[in-house]
């Protein structure tokens, strides 16, 4: 760890004076327990909201300057989007994984095991990053035709894949760091980091796409190079004061580790990968009805996510306060804050539903202005989603609190069910009866399946948190 400084607290005992020092994991603790959730919660998801919007618009700027290039290149950069997918999947694995773990034990105080675990689930990311870039450059032609790439996508798709497929290993080792930081209340340090990456990745991309004509292979080599940034930052911060700083030594492989990190990590590794079997299926399904199709679809995937993106934030700024106060049994206060998030991120969906309605046509025009079949497929898509996203932010809340206590089962069920358990059938099926139009409209269905899933599945556990802190001393 980290040398932090120390800061002396006086204490009255009525017949003399104790001092107490507290280091800066101590009083990251004690704020954490005593300072009002709604401060904390709004206080820790500005970083996050800004890590994600950002991320979110770098992924945007990529579907954005490729789709210069042409429709083909636009579908290309969308089919491979289900890949990087699976790298971030992996991040999130051992970054909440461990970061719930971190979480938990900060709040209880056992300030080693949480040490261990964060250099643990560093260093497992950094092997399974490596693994997946090797296999994925071994075996690249077949993957990508596995992905959706037609004939006039692959030469495209090769180019960018090439590159993500270098960084993988930094893509899901700077999640890990992300996690673990935000985790551990340092959410500022989290954002420096993943902030100056994407907005590297911005500027590089019409630099090298464009100014040195590298077309698709240079925004793979944008994002290669802010990703490699991104990490050394990550990196750096962990060393800052009141972090976890990673250490070989503290590296310590064991099942229990990585049963610990399953608890935690499961329903982001499920939710992701079901969301790239999604997107697989999607591009697949609008194969059948060309190129613009897919590109369409993509181009609105991204939008929605870059909306929805701001949100998750702001619910990745209610998990370090979810789990430190649970971790000390303070359930009135994950309670607190579960409602307030609820409340706000409803609110700001809602606003966003409406914008992306209304000017619906103008935002997928932005991509592929030349195109008017995609423009027209995009825009009912788009248009069906915002039927639904006002209230995805309960589904959101439900499975960020679920995965944060350890309800391991009950978040992978959530987390599962909109990206994956319902999104599967309902694409084959709705296509098969409506054809492209059922398509356009299948996460819209898809979304009031999970509602009803998520609804008695994390109210059961509000009630059972309700109970516990009326019983306990603490509330």
């Amino acid at each position: 760890m980290a040398n932090p400084r120390k800061t002396w607290f006086v204490q009255d005992l009525g017949f003399g004076i104790k001092v107490v020092i507290l280091d800066k994991l101590e009083r990251k603790q004690l704020l954490m327990l005593t300072a009002p959730v709604e401060r904390l919660v709004v206080r820790l998801s500005i970083p996050s909201i800004i890590i994600m919007l950002i991320t979110a618009a770098y992924n945007l700027a990529d579907t954005y300057f490729v789709s210069g290039l042409g429709t083909s290149a636009t579908a290309a950069i969308g089919v491979v989007f289900s890949l990087m997918g699976v790298i971030q999947a992996i991040g999130f694995f051992f970054g909440h994984g461990s970061g719930n773990y971190i979480s938990r034990k900060l709040g209880a105080k056992e300030f080693a095991d949480a040490e261990i675990m964060a250099s643990t689930g560093f260093f497992f990311s950094i092997i399974a990053g490596s693994l997946l870039g090797v296999f994925g450059l071994l075996f690249m032609h077949p993957l990508l035709l596995l992905l959706g790439a037609s004939e006039t996508m692959l030469p495209y798709a090769r180019d960018y894949t090439c590159f993500i497929l270098i960084s993988a290993l930094f893509m899901t080792s700077s999640l890990t760091l992300n996690n673990q930081l935000r985790f551990v209340g340092s959410a500022k340090w989290a954002m420096f980091g993943m902030v100056t990456g994407a907005v590297l990745n911005i500027v590089l991309d019409p630099l090298f796409i464009y100014k040195f004509g590298l077309g698709a292979w240079g925004a793979g080599l944008a994002t290669c190079v802010s990703q490699i940034i991104g990490f050394i930052i990550l990196l750096w911060a962990t060393r800052r004061e009141g972090n976890i700083a990673i250490h070989f030594r503290h590296f310590k492989p064991s099942f229990q580790a990585l049963r610990e990190m399953a608890r935690g990590g499961s329903p982001s590794l499920l939710r992701q990968t079901c969301n790239c079997l999604g997107i697989l299926c999607f591009n697949h399904a609008a194969g059948a009805f060309g190129d613009s199709a897919v590109a369409a679809i993509s181009i609105t995937q991204r939008v929605t996510m870059f909306a929805y993106s701001a949100l998750l934030g702001f619910g990745q700024g209610f998990q370090p306060v979810c789990g430190f106060n649970y971790g000390a049994k303070r359930y009135d206060r994950v309670v607190r804050a579960f409602w307030f998030g609820v409340k706000i991120v409803s609110s700001c969906l809602l606003l966003l539903a409406l914008i992306g309605a209304v000017f619906a046509p103008s935002i997928i025009a932005l991509f592929r202005a030349d195109d008017l079949r995609v423009i027209a497929i995009g825009t009912a898509a788009l248009r069906f989603q915002c039927i639904t996203v006002p209230f995805c932010g309960m589904i959101m809340m439900f499975n960020m609190m679920l995965q944060t206590i350890g309800a391991t089962a009950k978040a992978s069920l959530i987390a599962v069910s909109r990206s994956g358990l319902f999104l599967i059938p309902a694409i084959i099926l709705m296509k098969a009866v409506f054809g492209l139009g059922g398509i356009e409209a299948a996460q819209a269905v898809t979304d009031i399946l999970s509602i009803a899933l998520a609804l008695p599945l994390g109210f059961g556990t509000l009630r059972s948190m309700k109970n516990s802190s009326m019983m306990s001393p603490a509330a």
